[in-house]
């Protein structure tokens, strides 16, 4: 891949950003609703509109998602945006691709955004796949002309073909994935927008949107910012790093620095999320069940001994009934890289309107000193493909010690599983 920054030509420029947000429903989607709010408010009752677990003590404090941020990518850069939960990445995405306004600061944008911000942005889901092209490539600016040249390509790289001329509402995520993708990738723009949108698609097709990404960057001379916890994407793409913390760039270079920076910003002293107001991975994702809380039992801290389970208990709520539910956790390293994922737990039937608590334990053993994250994935129980339910997008951390006297130091560049004990089943001497 080319140097990009040799051309020293600005793509975006952004100087003083801020985004400042008010906590708490600002308005109830009526006029009625605002009504029983404000009446609800003067007698110092609780809000009737507030979403379920919102803490009404921060209703109206105000939030800053991005708080001063000053930044020049230039023409051909792959720039990765790395962060933990609630730094601003997502915030400085949707306000580059003109989705939300800035509160203050002003970017300079020299060119076309296609982004790629969540599972269908931009799509209609009663148009066809192929009229969701077109209506796309006329967003852009392009005539029918310039997308007919292109849609042969965006067919095949797709992988969608077959179903081309069905509803993108009868679409699974991954099939969005891979057209939203192929959209975004073909037409014409000169700025390239994605946050983690890779995550849905299977392994195969991932990488062969991050080497279209670094043809796009390296031979195109398209820009690309690209927002992961996947590190090992970071590193096989970008060519310059900006590491975000509350609402701040705290460094920018080097993409091995930042991942460093990035990950020592790690916290193993969180034992208690509440979920009732973070993101879903998945659009559909909560409505039909969700999980309110996650907590690490008996613990200060998410650091446990190899030789210690580790005893989770999760809160969640069902909006309708089912026969069964599962859930399984996707566990990374701390580096994002993936480490494997479990068998499935079988959190029983449910009915609707009741809340549930479930208590389940983790082995760590096998695991190698050093920090890993899950995420947390419910699906209804099946016997054919399973339905996610539930996957909030929040990383919970835990860090595991050894204690085993028995085994030698865990080295670097060996994995991150411990194979169990080899056994001698017999010596002979001669």
């Amino acid at each position: 891949m080319s140097n990009a920054s040799e051309s020293r030509t600005p793509v975006i420029q952004v100087n003083g950003l801020k985004k400042k947000y008010k906590l708490g429903q600002i308005g109830g989607g009526t006029l009625t609703a605002d009504l029983q709010s404000w009446w609800a408010r003067i007698r110092g009752k609780e809000d009737p509109n507030l979403i379920i677990g919102t803490d009404t003590r921060l209703f109206g404090t105000t939030f800053m998602a991005l708080n001063g941020i000053d930044l020049t990518v230039y023409k051909g850069e792959a720039l990765g945006i790395i962060g933990r939960n609630g730094a601003g990445k997502s915030t400085f995405l949707k306000i580059l691709s003109r989705i939300t306004a800035p509160t203050e600061g002003e970017i300079k944008l020299n060119g076309r955004v296609a982004s790629m911000l969540e599972v269908g942005t931009g799509f209609n889901n009663e148009m066809t796949g192929r009229e969701n092209i077109y209506m796309n490539g006329a967003i852009l600016g392009m005539t029918r002309a310039e997308v007919d040249s292109k849609i042969d390509q965006i067919i095949e790289f797709s992988e969608c073909g077959e179903f081309i001329d069905t509803p993108v509402k009868r679409y699974s995520s991954g099939m969005f994935v891979k057209l939203a993708f192929a959209v975004a990738a073909h037409l014409d723009s000169e700025i390239m927008v994605m946050d983690e949108v890779l995550a849905v698609g299977d392994m195969k097709f991932q990488q062969k949107c991050l080497g279209k990404m670094s043809d796009v960057a390296g031979q195109e001379g398209r820009t690309v910012l690209y927002v992961s916890h996947n590190m090992s994407t970071i590193r096989q793409l970008c060519t310059r790093c900006i590491v975000l913390d509350k609402g701040r760039i705290i460094y920018d270079g080097d993409v091995e620095k930042a991942i460093a920076i990035y990950m020592d910003t790690t916290d193993v002293n969180v034992v208690n999320y509440d979920l009732t107001a973070v993101g879903r991975q998945v659009p559909s994702a909560g409505r039909r069940l969700f999980v309110e809380r996650l907590r690490f039992l008996d613990k200060e801290s998410s650091v446990f001994g190899n030789n210690e389970p580790m005893r989770v208990e999760i809160t969640w709520r069902a909006n309708e009934p089912f026969d069964g539910v599962n859930m399984k956790l996707n566990m990374h390293y701390r580096d994002g890289s993936p480490v494997g994922i479990t068998h499935p737990v079988d959190l029983g039937a449910a009915e609707p309107g009741k809340t549930y608590r479930t208590v389940f334990s983790f082995d760590p053993s096998l695991l190698g000193e050093g920090q890993y994250f899950f995420f947390l994935d419910v699906f209804e129980k099946a016997l054919t493909s399973p339905v996610c339910l539930d996957k909030p997008n929040v990383e919970f951390h835990f860090e595991v010690t050894n204690t085993d006297m028995t085994m030698p130091e865990w080295p670097t560049g060996w994995g991150r599983i411990h194979f169990p004990p080899v056994k001698v089943e017999g010596r002979e001497a001669e």
